[in-house]
Parts: structure tokens; C-alpha cells; sequence
């Protein structure tokens, strides 16, 4: 019998033993590989992160939130002198105004409530002096009108960019496809909502400003507010709500997060007092952190199973080679010389490892994408509880019924709350190149297991174990 097959049939002269051990094995590498793919997978997303999400800035005019404030919009050559900033790549621009039953034949989706009225009455001055909180009973012109809140009508070089969603992306096409925004045509996208209100579908037309759009597409925000929005191309909007070269909004994308602050000093700079310039640094900085945590508890656990099993493995051929030093001892008085005897373990080490690696691959496979949500799901409860301890508690009923742009502050947190979305999206990808740095792993653990195994098998001397026995 050569040492090889005598190694691996020596692998399982005890059943009950081979068993436990390629199953605490098996364990061990499946950790260490779940964790090795879960480090890879939280690598990629910081990496994500740093390109998608800290490489953008806004760019508003000053005084200017949403339809209320003052101040006047960005201008055509404010948006050259933004193209023309080192390391920006581009700008998507928007415009926005309102459609009310003069400008459209739509209708709005959104009911207008206690709220809406209230706002509508105010702006026609039926309940000046009334305390906010208050909500009078319904009196003057409001009362006996079918007022509808306005229909926002957005122009956007890039459409869909324009409307974020509600999971820490963009809006997405329900149906239809997008247009150019750069271009001046009678298309648009409508929000779903809008669309189901006045029943309409891909291909279907209606008026704005006096001009008949056709529908290209119906998107999909996950709210009532900005579902009920239209997106038309930024042309059409400036020349037909007559703001040729206006704009109220820019996100400005550059090159690399590593250039953020400088581009937005630069452009602050450029633009002076006439526009607010700011980063969503601020808001990427909680998200980075969380993902630098998890990835440091992923590379301490790696260490840790990787650990464990190399020890598991050194304990099983010591505690082997203990056993059978009369056989080893017998080997070689009849002539097998050390590193034969020593080839022999190491055989039956790695088969047991191999044995184990396997299982552990298949565990470590099912358990990688699981062990990193649980990561990212508890470090991203603890970054929203270290949140609501800082800016209080976030309470938001009615946003998905209409509340329209949200204040700074809140409008931050909103979108720290999306990139924590994000961050619990975590997935780990199982692909080759990890299953075979997890099986190297696995025979590294081997050598190192049978490393101490043949200095101890070195160290028997055939004449003394013969004497003991």
C-alpha cells in the first residue's frame, strides 16, 4: 500500500472522529468563507459609494426652495461657468413650474385635504391672521370651489434622475421608454398616479401650455407626490412657461468623491452669492463609516474562523500522532524514512481538510448573504438609533400623501435615511475566484495543521517506542 492511499484510508479508521472533525472544519471554513465574501461584497459597495453617491453636487439659486422663497433661477451662463469647473463631468439641470386648469386639461391626482385647502386659502387671503396649527372651518371662495392642488411640471435634461424614489435611487419606468432632455419636443413622462387619474397610457396625449404632449412613458417614485408629477424635456418647459435659460435646480456630478470639496469650493467661488452651492459629504460620511465597521468585523471574524480551524486541525494530528507512536515507531524500524512517515499525515490532514472544505463551501455560499444583511441590518441600527439620539426622531405620516419638497435639514436626513437602505441591500456574490481562495485557504489550514504533526512524528525514535511497549 503506498502512502498515499494509506493516508487517506487512515483518514477514517475512526468513523465517529473523522466525522466530528470535517464537521467543526466544515463550519469553520464555511464562516471564513461567508465572511470572505461578505468583506468582498461591503469592499464593493464603499467603493459604489465613493463613485455614486459622494461624487455629486447641488447646485440651487439662492433664496429658492421649491415654489417657495425668492431670489432668481440659474441662468444659461451660470450653468457654462458650472461645465467649465475642473473635474465636472456633467449637469443634469431641471426647471420647475405648475399646472393648474388654465395650462392643462389634467387633473391632479392628489386630493387636496384639510391641509391643501388650508394652503389654498391662504394664498387667496380668505384666512389671514389664522394660526397655522389651527385649521378654521371652511369659509370665502374655497368653500364652494373644486380646487385641485397644482400639477408640477418638471424640465429635465435627464428625466428620471430628476425624481428620486423612495428606496435611495432614482424613479423607475413602469412603461414606455425616456426622451432627450436636451432636446425641445412635445413628449413626457408621467408619474403613475397622474396617469391613472386622467387614464392614460403610452401614446396617449394631452395639453400644456397650450400644446398637445404625447405620453412616452409612466414612472414609478413610490410616492403620491412626485407620481404626480410630468417631466417634459428642459426646452420645452423654459421656452413654453416663457424662462429661456432658466434653471432652478443642477446636480452637478464630477470625476471622483475625492474631489468633492475642492469642486465645491470652486464652484462656490465662481457662482458667488447668486446660488447655494452644497455636497452630500455629510450624508455619505454615516453610510462610509457603518460600511468601514462592517468591514473590520467581517475581516476580524475571517481571522477568527480561519483561526479556529487551523487550531482544530493542529490539536486532531497532534492528538493523532500521540496515538500512534508505536505504529509510527514500527514504520520506521522496518525502513520508511521521516519524511515518508511525515507525507503520510500530511495526506490524511488534507483529506479530512478537503472533506471539509467542500461542506464548508456549500455553507459558506448559502450563509454569505444572509451574514452580511445581519451585519449591515445591525450596524445600520445602531447608526439610526446614534442618529435619533443627535437630530431627534424622524417622523414623516404624510409625505406619501402629498407634502411636496421637504426642508433642508429633513430633506438630508431623508436621504441619509435612503443611503442606510442601501446599505441593508447589502448582497454577497459567490464566483469562482472566492470558492478558490476559499479551498486554498482551506489547504493552507492543512499545512499548518500537519505542520506541528511532522516535528512530532521526527522526534520518535523507534528503539524507545519498542522499549515502552
Amino acid at each position: 500500500m503506498n502512502v498515499f492511499s494509506r493516508g487517506v484510508r487512515n483518514a477514517f479508521r475512526n468513523g465517529i472522529r473523522a466525522s466530528a472533525i470535517i464537521g467543526m472544519l466544515g463550519l469553520s471554513i464555511g464562516l471564513s468563507l461567508a465572511m470572505l465574501l461578505a468583506n468582498q461584497a461591503i469592499g464593493q459597495k464603499i467603493e459604489s459609494v465613493q463613485k455614486s453617491i459622494g461624487n455629486t453636487i447641488s447646485v440651487a439659486p439662492a433664496g429658492i426652495r421649491g415654489f417657495q422663497g425668492g431670489g432668481d433661477p440659474l441662468s444659461a451662463s451660470d450653468i457654462t461657468k458650472i461645465k467649465q469647473v475642473s473635474h465636472v463631468t456633467s449637469v443634469d439641470q431641471t426647471l420647475s413650474d405648475r399646472l393648474n386648469s388654465d395650462s392643462t386639461n389634467l387633473t391632479s391626482a392628489i386630493e387636496p385635504g384639510s391641509f391643501g385647502n388650508r394652503q389654498f386659502r391662504i394664498e387667496r387671503g380668505v384666512d389671514s391672521g389664522g394660526s397655522v396649527m389651527a385649521i378654521p372651518k371652511m369659509t370665502g371662495p374655497a368653500a364652494d370651489s373644486d380646487f385641485k392642488p397644482p400639477i408640477t411640471a418638471l424640465g429635465a435634461t435627464n428625466a428620471l434622475a430628476s425624481i428620486p424614489g423612495t428606496s435611495g435611487g432614482n424613479a423607475t419606468l413602469s412603461s414606455g421608454k425616456t426622451f432627450d432632455g436636451t432636446k425641445d419636443a412635445a413628449v413626457a413622462l408621467i408619474g403613475k398616479d397622474l396617469a391613472s387619474k386622467n387614464s392614460l397610457s403610452v401614446g396617449s396625449t394631452f395639453t400644456a401650455y397650450g400644446t398637445t404632449f404625447t405620453v412616452s412613458g409612466i414612472f414609478d417614485a413610490g410616492n403620491t407626490f412626485a407620481n404626480n408629477q410630468v417631466i417634459m424635456p428642459l426646452p420645452t418647459v423654459q421656452r413654453l412657461s416663457d424662462q429661456t435659460g432658466a434653471v432652478t435646480a443642477a446636480t452637478v456630478h464630477i470625476d471622483s468623491s475625492v474631489n468633492l470639496e475642492s469642486t465645491t469650493s470652486a464652484l462656490q467661488s465662481k457662482l458667488g452669492s447668486s446660488a447655494d452651492v452644497t455636497n452630500n459629504a455629510d450624508a455619505t460620511k454615516p453610510t462610509l463609516t457603518s460600511l468601514e465597521n462592517i468591514k473590520n468585523v467581517s475581516m476580524f471574524s475571517l481571522i477568527g474562523a480561519s483561526g479556529t480551524a487551523a487550531v482544530i486541525l493542529l490539536l486532531t494530528m497532534v492528538m493523532i500522532v500521540r496515538e500512534r507512536r508505536r505504529e509510527i515507531g514500527v514504520l520506521k524500524a522496518i525502513g520508511a524514512s521521516n519524511l515518508r512517515v511525515m507525507l503520510q499525515f500530511t495526506v490524511e490532514s488534507l483529506t479530512l481538510t478537503v472533506l471539509a472544505a467542500f461542506i464548508g463551501i456549500v455553507i459558506g455560499s448559502l450563509a454569505a448573504t444572509p451574514v452580511t444583511k445581519m451585519l449591515a441590518n445591525n450596524s445600520s441600527n445602531s447608526s439610526t438609533a446614534t442618529s435619533k439620539m443627535a437630530n431627534g426622531p424622524i417622523t414623516i405620516t404624510s409625505e406619501s400623501k402629498g407634502l411636496g419638497q421637504q426642508p433642508g435639514s429633513l430633506r438630508s436626513r431623508l436621504e441619509s435615511n435612503s443611503v442606510g437602505q442601501g446599505v441593508k441591500n447589502l448582497k454577497a456574490n459567490v464566483n469562482g475566484s472566492i470558492l478558490l481562495y476559499g479551498l486554498g485557504g482551506a489547504l493552507l489550514i492543512a499545512a499548518i495543521g500537519s505542520a506541528a504533526a511532522a516535528g512530532l512524528i521526527a522526534k520518535v525514535r523507534p528503539a524507545e517506542v519498542m522499549r515502552a511497549e
